[in-house]
């Protein structure tokens, strides 16, 4: 069974050779950059060098997937903001957010001409001719929710669900669309999947506040995405997954604050899960005994793909990523 093959039968939580090994958000290393000679920041903007760094995520690390959108702010760059594109060891970021009103965002209409945009979907049409047959190709948006957070401030957005409620929905609405046109764009240029990071995270809403304010949006967008989603949220969302489950997403990325036991019980086989190896204790300080044991744990919960919990630190040990890989191949060897 391909990688590819063996991701996408997972997704749909249908038998596989083994489990597979996914990176729905970006596992991206310093090790990785000096190995294959494309760093950060440039990949960011360009599109060969993008794909390389990408590649060794398979190719290095043994995974059974490939993605080559690293940060989360792609789009805001897109939209002109004012950005710190980072260094070798630290993710972009956005310096402003200048959007006060969501009637004063306008959507460019050479969205997907944008370089940061065109790079992502330049890097996905480079790997579709190296592995499209055969490795998983993972494309990224940012849901309306994060938009909201970098064209508004994240601050600004989270106050607003509380005392101007109708105003997050127009920011919803606004920035929806613009989530599955990218979706949609990723699948054209070669993903077989695509990630969809909505930051409601369990440490800053509540999930009545997902509830009420993204499982609709939610719903719409996967009914307009042309292909299989997975949606990430950092934090802890156990109090969400009921909602998640009905969000009409094929699988969720969740994090190692959620009880993958628990977690698999709520979802009840409604959607896929993919996760939950932590990243600062376990992967960037931890050994591979120490990520051995959380693999082991997670395949035992029933997880139908094992994956970091979320992009991982830059100085993360190569060592440690492959050891996640090691893991699952030896307890499917023995069980």
């Amino acid at each position: 069974m391909s990688p590819k093959e063996r991701v996408l039968r997972a997704l749909n939580r249908q038998w596989v050779d083994r489990i597979p090994v996914g990176n729905p958000t970006s596992v991206a290393t310093v090790e990785c950059m000096e190995a294959c000679g494309a760093y950060f920041p440039d990949v960011h903007l360009d599109a060969e060098k993008m794909a390389t760094l990408a590649a060794t995520g398979h190719e290095i690390l043994g995974f059974d997937t490939i993605a080559p959108y690293f940060s989360v702010q792609q789009e805001a760059a897109a939209f002109g903001l004012k950005m710190n594109w980072g260094e070798v060891d630290s993710m972009p970021d956005v310096l402003e957010n200048p959007y006060e009103e969501p009637e004063d965002i306008i959507i460019p209409s050479d969205f997907l001409e944008r370089p940061s945009i065109r790079t992502v979907l330049d890097a996905l049409r480079i790997l579709k001719k190296e592995y499209g047959d055969h490795v998983c190709l993972v494309g990224k948006v940012m849901g309306p929710w994060t938009l909201s957070y970098h064209l508004h401030g994240t601050q600004n957005f989270l106050i607003k669900t509380i005392l101007e409620p109708d105003k997050v929905r127009r920011f919803l609405d606004k920035l929806k669309g613009l989530s599955v046109m990218f979706a949609n764009a990723q699948f054209a240029a070669g993903a077989d999947v695509v990630t969809v990071a909505d930051h409601a995270t369990g440490d800053l809403v509540s999930g009545a506040c997902y509830r009420d304010f993204l499982l609709p949006v939610h719903q719409e967008m996967t009914k307009q995405i042309n292909g299989p989603t997975i949606l990430h949220i950092c934090g802890n969302t156990t109090d969400r997954l009921d909602y998640i489950a009905q969000a009409g997403f094929t699988c969720f990325h969740f994090d190692s604050k959620v009880n993958p036991c628990q977690a698999h019980e709520i979802v009840d086989g409604r959607i896929s899960l993919a996760g939950s190896i932590n990243n600062p204790v376990t992967l960037f300080n931890g050994t591979p005994e120490d990520v051995r044991r959380e693999v082991i744990a997670n395949i035992e919960a029933g997880i139908e793909i094992i994956a970091p919990e979320c992009a991982v630190p830059l100085r993360t040990p190569n060592a440690n990523l492959k050891a996640i890989v090691t893991a699952v191949e030896e307890y499917c060897r023995n069980h």
